[in-house]
C-alpha cells in the first residue's frame, strides 16, 4: 500500500463539477493498493500517517500530529502510485490492484482512519475522474510505502 500525504490548509475533490469532499487544515492522502496488501498494511499505514509529527507547534517546529491539531483528512484513490516507467514513455500499471480488491482495501483504510480519529473523513469517489485542488502547506509532501518500513 502506498500513500502520498500532503499537509494542506485546504483541499477539495470534485466529480463532474460537484464537490464530493473538502477539508481545511489537515492531510490530503493519495492511496494506491496492490494485490499483496492486507489488513496489516492498513493498520501500519494508517497509524503511521495519523501519528506523523508534521504540523507546526507554537515554535514553528514540525512536532505535532494530525490528532494533536484535530486536523481533517481527504482521501483519494490513486492507482497511478503503482506506475512503472521502466520501459518506454507510457507508464504501466500492472502492480496496481484491480478495482474490486482495491476498492475493498480503500474502504477498509477509510474505516480504520475514522476509527482512530473518532470522526468522519472526507473522500473522493473510487474510480471516478476526479479533480483535486489543494493548498499544500509548507510545502510538506511525504511518500510512504507499507512494504518499505524505514
Amino acid at each position: 500500500m502506498r500513500a502520498i500525504i500532503q499537509r494542506v490548509t485546504e483541499a477539495c475533490v470534485r466529480v463532474e463539477g460537484e464537490i464530493k469532499g473538502e477539508i481545511s487544515q489537515g492531510l490530503l492522502i493519495l492511496l494506491g493498493v496492490e494485490d499483496s496488501d492486507s489488513q496489516e498494511d492498513i493498520d501500519w499505514l494508517s497509524n503511521k500517517i495519523i501519528n506523523l509529527r508534521i504540523f507546526n507547534d507554537e515554535n514553528g517546529i514540525m512536532n505535532r500530529s494530525l490528532q494533536a491539531i484535530n486536523g481533517d483528512i481527504l482521501i483519494i484513490s490513486q492507482f497511478t502510485l503503482y506506475a512503472s516507467t521502466k520501459k518506454g514513455n507510457r507508464p504501466g500499471y500492472i502492480r496496481a490492484s484491480k478495482p474490486e480488491f482495491a476498492n475493498k482495501m480503500y474502504e477498509r483504510f477509510k474505516e480504520k482512519l475514522v476509527a482512530i480519529l473518532n470522526k468522519p473523513i472526507q473522500s473522493g469517489v473510487f474510480g471516478a475522474d476526479m479533480k483535486v485542488s489543494l493548498i499544500n502547506d509548507g510545502p510538506v509532501t511525504i511518500w510512504i510505502d507499507s512494504k518499505d518500513k524505514e
